[in-house]
């Protein structure tokens, strides 16, 4: 019986790392998400700055006859 709760006692204290693991990655990823998301803002943001800048330039060419 005793070598069963400590058989159980270390499952546990495996499970226990592993949540902690866990928590720490999920925590990180959710650091990397908001950066990259950020980060995807930023670049859409200077693709619609470069649009509109090609449509101004588009307009100031000279019409064709």
């Amino acid at each position: 019986m005793e070598m069963e709760l400590e058989a159980l006692a270390g499952k546990v204290e495996k499970v226990a790392a592993l949540v902690g693991r866990l928590q720490s990655d999920n925590a990180d990823l959710k650091r990397r998400l908001v950066a990259l998301e950020a980060e995807r803002d930023s670049l859409l943001q200077s693709m619609e700055q470069a649009r509109s800048r090609v449509e101004a330039l588009i307009g100031q060419l000279p019409e064709e006859e």
